[in-house]
């Protein structure tokens, strides 16, 4: 069974084979977790999104029609986030504030601690729809095409605006360091 592909794991569970899904599970959990994680930066937070996603895989199984499952999953979180950022928004800044401050002393001990804080805090100043390109390609490593079938755009305009969060990205962590050295 392991040997079967994404796609063929959850046609098998739109089907009715519903303990296949344990093994959808086994290969994307950590990876959605991680996607949500890089998102808001609160574990607790991410581990109830992360479950979501699965409870509404199979929920709606049988609307999975053979397409990309990637593609197909990374859309339900991507829903599940915006749901829950917008629900959230205003408390958003004290739980994100109270994460980085826990989760930076146990990333690292050393003088890259400074500089992985400037750059957390810098990702995120970032509009959501600038974070959120960042942290699937860079940090969940999906490729641009299936960005641009995640978000419904083209593989040329992912990587566009992709280039254009790096670089803003890049202006924010650079203006906090001078900032700070001052």
């Amino acid at each position: 069974m392991k040997h079967l592909t994404d796609e063929e794991l959850m046609l098998a569970v739109a089907n009715g084979e519903l303990k296949k899904l344990s093994i959808i599970f086994d290969r994307y959990h950590i990876r959605i977790y991680n996607f949500f994680n890089k998102m808001v930066q609160n574990k607790m937070v991410s581990e109830d999104l992360t479950q979501e996603v699965f409870i509404k895989v199979l929920k709606y199984r049988t609307s999975y029609k053979n397409g990309n499952f990637t593609s197909w999953i990374y859309t339900i979180a991507r829903n599940i986030f915006s749901s829950y950022y917008q629900k959230q928004k205003r408390e958003r800044a004290n739980i994100i504030e109270d994460d980085i401050l826990s989760s930076n002393k146990t990333l690292v001990t050393s003088s890259n601690n400074e500089e992985l804080d400037y750059l957390q805090k810098s990702l995120l100043k970032l509009n959501e729809k600038d974070r959120e390109l960042i942290i699937m390609h860079r940090f969940q490593e999906i490729k641009y095409e299936q960005i641009a079938e995640i978000i419904g755009s083209t593989e040329n305009a992912v990587k566009v605006k992709m280039h254009r969060a790096l670089k803003k990205l890049k202006e924010i962590y650079f203006q906090s360091v001078e900032t700070n050295v001052k």
